[in-house]
């Protein structure tokens, strides 16, 4: 693509000019004339950054939602083909993560704060929730998190919600891990912490188990001048009761040894007791358990991805435990349970690269 170099002079700069015109001459000007030149935008054009989080109305797939890294949230109803922002007269446009309360899908949750700590990330203020879709908005608290990456809706009950909270990724803080509510929002518990400089990357709960969830910490930290990513916090933890209790999953259960870095979760909804764990440390590698996580066993680190504390997203299809989407600079494909992956999307077919977000059809998978 070949760009134009276009030169413009400034407005204001056609003032002073005019001004310095008019000290050196001596004579007055009717300052009102000016009145009609204003400031406008010569580019680039605006646009909401990256997409960080996707959920859709499985009733009615046709209604989509999409929240941007620094653009505010967007609604479609037509299946993606028109958009429209919803969430432009809140305080904050940076969103982590959007959920559909798919028991009453008026009900929309936004986690503000990116969840991918780059260099150019935005930090959030805290959780928002609609009862009208999208409409109107109330705070919902939390607004200490900073970077929300997941939002769990219970599938039974509506009125608990479990948030992944990341933290801030230029320092400390004690209000990152895993939060709970059981009254839809009003009151909030931390349920799962590790120290201020760990935060919750990813979350998961068995589709079979609402009290059955996965959580993958990670300690990391951002300066301006460099970047962080795993430490002693990291680690990958399994409650079955709730968040009342957790236990660690350890390389004596097949992870792998050492400090870990951050961990892409996914868990299949047609064989639930099958899990993927996208893992970095030593060499980014993916994981695999066929007894709902107590055990796992690396299946491949070949063409599974790259810069992993910004890509760590991967998906299972709803029908299909052996096929696995992950998310990175690409796009790549795996049929045989992640033993390996083919790449289908790259810029080639006309795409920047840096993928984010993906959603799939429960009812249909293509």
């Amino acid at each position: 693509m070949s760009m134009k170099k276009v030169i413009s002079i400034p407005v204001f700069a056609v003032i002073i000019s005019l001004l310095a015109m008019v000290n050196s001459s001596g004579q007055m000007i009717d300052v009102g004339k000016l009145k009609a030149m204003k400031f406008r935008s010569i580019g680039p054009a605006g646009m909401s950054g990256r997409v960080t989080s996707i959920d859709a109305v499985i009733t009615n797939p046709d209604v989509i939602y999409v929240g941007t890294a620094s653009g505010g949230l967007w609604k479609s109803e037509s299946g993606g083909i028109r958009w429209k922002p919803i969430f432009d007269q809140q305080p904050i446009m940076s969103i982590g993560a959007v959920a559909v309360d798919q028991n009453n899908p008026d009900v929309i949750w936004a986690g503000t704060g990116e969840g991918n700590p780059r260099n150019s990330q935005s930090s959030g203020a805290g959780v928002f929730k609609s009862l009208d879709g999208g409409k109107n908005w109330s705070f919902m608290g939390l607004e200490k998190t900073k970077a929300i990456h997941r939002i769990i809706v219970d599938k039974q009950n509506s009125h608990i919600v479990y948030v992944a909270a990341l933290g801030s990724a230029w320092g400390p803080n004690s209000e990152r891990g895993v939060y709970k509510t059981l009254d839809g929002g009003k009151t909030w518990n931390k349920i799962l912490f590790v120290n201020d400089e760990t935060g919750c990357a990813d979350l998961v709960v068995d589709p079979t188990n609402p009290n059955k969830l996965l959580a993958a910490m990670w300690e990391y930290g951002r300066k301006p001048w460099t970047f962080r990513s795993g430490g002693k916090g990291s680690g990958l933890y399994v409650t079955f009761d709730g968040g009342e209790t957790w236990k660690r999953r350890t390389d004596k259960d097949g992870l792998p040894k050492g400090d870990l870095g951050r961990i892409g979760l996914a868990i299949s909804h047609s064989k639930p007791k099958i899990i993927y764990a996208l893992v970095e440390a030593e060499k980014l590698g993916l994981y695999k358990s066929i007894d709902g996580g107590f055990k796992w066993k690396k299946v491949s680190d070949k063409n599974v991805g790259n810069r992993p504390f910004y890509y760590a997203d991967i998906y299972v299809d709803p029908q299909n435990e052996n096929r696995i989407y992950n998310l990175w600079s690409y796009t790549s494909l795996s049929e045989d349970g992640g033993k390996t992956f083919r790449t289908i999307l790259d810029y080639r077919k006309g795409v920047h690269p840096d993928h984010h977000a993906f959603w799939i059809d429960p009812n249909n998978p293509n």
